[in-house]
């Protein structure tokens, strides 16, 4: 199984990732992890992102799709992969498909775990972090006992700079953007699964397992 995750920051993302590569087996590529081993391993796609990342650059298409390609080469990707941070664009979205049809394979799906805006700056603002621990805290369900005051250390609980309103719909802003043209595309293609993110996580994932294996 071959398969796109894509969610804003505040989805749920992170929790449904971990639950597919559990249940389905396949390699989970987060764009991230693959940048830093790739510099790591000293490739020439890992040193040139490395070195647009060092000066504070995003790292170009050709760059990412680079990384991308090498990773989805690697033999544990052979039973099925999920791809976590890319695409991030349509021209990496074209890339990715010319990728996978060289080498005798497709998406099977494109999983959308939908949450609205109201609801995801809800939950990004929420969270607050120990200044002694850095123990991370949520006010929504997971507040210190005592407000303000840290569980495990007694240290201060406090809203970092950029989990703010401002801030936040910034990313929201950005992520939106960049995201609307890619959910078109997929969907033009017929792989794009919409998911409904409102719900608990067990909910969420009953629905994502719904939607793959129908």
């Amino acid at each position: 199984m071959n398969i796109v995750l894509l969610g804003a920051p505040g989805a749920g993302k992170g929790t449904q990732a971990a639950r597919m590569v559990e249940r389905y087996g396949v390699a989970h590529i987060s764009t991230g992890d693959i940048f830093r081993a790739a510099a790591k391993a000293g490739t020439p796609m890992g040193l040139e992102a490395k070195r647009f990342m060092d000066d504070g650059h995003l790292v170009p298409d050709e760059v990412v799709i680079g990384i991308v390609a090498e990773r989805l080469a690697e033999p544990d990707v052979a039973d099925g992969f999920m791809l976590d941070g890319f695409p991030r664009t349509v021209v990496q979205a074209d890339a990715l498909n010319r990728a996978l049809a060289e080498s005798g394979r497709q998406l099977d799906a494109v999983v959308l775990i939908d949450v609205p805006r109201e609801l995801l700056l809800e939950r990004l603002t929420a969270r607050r972090q120990c200044r002694g621990c850095q123990r991370i805290y949520n006010v929504l369900w997971d507040a210190p006992a005592v407000e303000g005051v840290c569980d495990t250390c007694g240290g201060e609980v406090y809203q970092r700079e950029d989990d703010n309103v401002e801030t936040v719909s910034s990313r929201l802003d950005v992520y939106e953007s960049q995201t609307q043209p890619l959910i078109d595309y997929y969907a033009a293609q017929g792989v794009l699964k919409l998911v409904d993110g409102t719900t608990s996580p067990d909910e969420v994932f009953a629905a994502v397992a719904a939607v793959l294996e129908a």
